[in-house]
C-alpha cells in the first residue's frame, strides 16, 4: 500500500463506524511532498494497520495559498484521486464526504457512524 508518508499529525475527529476505528487527522507534517489538509484512517477490530485512507490533498495547481483540494483514497490494492473541492478545506465537509464514501466501501448501510472526539 502506498499509505501517506505521516512524520506528526493530530487526531481532530474520532469515530466509531461498525466494527470499524476511523481518525480523521489534520495539522500534518509529511515525507512524501504532497500537503495534506486531512487524512482519514479507517482501522479494523484491533488490526494496529489502517486498511484504508481518504486523505484531501491540496491541489498542486493552487500553489500554497490555494484552497482546492483533491480527494484520493488509499487502499492496499491502490490509489485512485475520487474528486476535487474546495469544500474540503473545511473538516466537518471532508468528514461527512468521506464517512459517507467510507460505509459505501464497506457496505456499512445498517450502520451510523458514532462521533468519539
Amino acid at each position: 500500500m502506498n499509505k501517506p508518508g505521516i512524520v506528526t499529525a493530530v487526531p481532530r475527529r474520532r469515530f466509531k463506524y461498525g466494527e470499524f476505528s476511523v481518525v480523521i487527522l489534520g495539522d500534518i507534517e509529511s515525507n512524501d511532498d504532497i500537503n495534506y489538509r486531512y487524512i482519514m484512517a479507517v482501522i479494523k477490530g484491533a488490526d494496529p494497520e489502517p486498511g484504508i485512507y481518504i486523505t484531501a490533498e491540496q491541489d498542486r495547481a493552487a500553489g500554497q495559498g490555494g484552497t482546492d483540494y483533491t480527494m484520493r483514497i488509499v487502499m492496499r490494492d491502490g490509489a485512485e484521486a475520487i474528486g476535487s473541492s474546495s469544500d474540503w478545506h473545511n473538516l466537518d465537509a471532508f468528514a461527512k464526504e468521506a464517512l459517507g464514501i467510507v460505509g459505501q466501501l464497506l457496505n456499512l448501510s445498517d450502520e451510523e457512524p458514532y462521533r468519539l472526539m
